[in-house]
């Protein structure tokens, strides 16, 4: 669609998002960071699936997406007129992050470095289900919420997929947890398809857990 790149405006908020990881109220982000996510904006990020958002009183709530997690990974541009030593303060941090923090910290996304809590389990125990439940219980918004596969593997990108997919399985059958489709399949983007496990002749998109 035309004229829609982000701007350096834009790609702020994706980047303050990134490092709130959670969902945050749009006049808690201009009281906290003099940022306004107004309407153009905030359905043209929606629209690319980089940011969720809701509406939630007055004002609305909004959180990095699936999409965006991949999104702030990349080369951004921050360079607007008269900002070009900000643009390249910003740049240079997030190309830190990108090349050095990220091998040095053991994550292998952005989305499990700034999880608000340790997604990784034990390093000297290499439990998967022990891991999937941290990882669960750091990405959901609120108790038994849904978190969807795509969000939970950006967080296993060190572990085989078939590993992966065996332990989702075995986990899947204790008691409180629950692994099912999109409600709304028509939501659903590529990489939620890529990201499904199929069981039972179905293919489950979002885990719930009574962690």
């Amino acid at each position: 669609m035309a004229g829609d790149d982000l701007s350096p405006a834009e790609n702020a908020i994706l980047i303050v998002l990134m490092a709130e990881a959670r969902e945050i109220l749009n006049t808690e982000l201009t009281a906290v960071y003099g940022l306004d996510v107004r309407k153009p904006s905030r359905d043209k990020l929606g629209r690319k699936q980089y940011v969720a958002s809701r509406k939630s009183g007055r004002t609305y709530a909004l959180q990095l997406d699936d999409k965006g997690w991949v999104h702030v990974q990349e080369e951004l541009n921050f360079r607007s007129n008269g900002s070009t030593a900000q643009a390249a303060a910003v740049s240079a941090v997030l190309t830190s992050l990108r090349d050095r923090v990220l091998d040095r910290s053991g994550c292998e996304s952005f989305a499990e470095l700034f999880a608000l809590s340790d997604v990784r389990g034990p390093a000297s125990v290499p439990d998967l289900r022990r891991r999937i439940i941290g990882t669960y219980d750091a990405l959901k918004d609120e108790p038994r919420g849904w978190v969807s596969l795509t969000r939970l593997r950006l967080c296993f990108a060190d572990v085989p997929r078939a590993a992966l997919d065996d332990a989702l399985r075995q986990v899947s059958r204790e008691p409180g947890v629950t692994l099912a489709p999109q409600s709304n399949q028509k939501v659903l983007t590529e990489a939620d398809h890529d990201a499904a496990l199929h069981i039972g002749g179905q293919d489950k998109h979002v885990l719930s857990m009574g962690v």
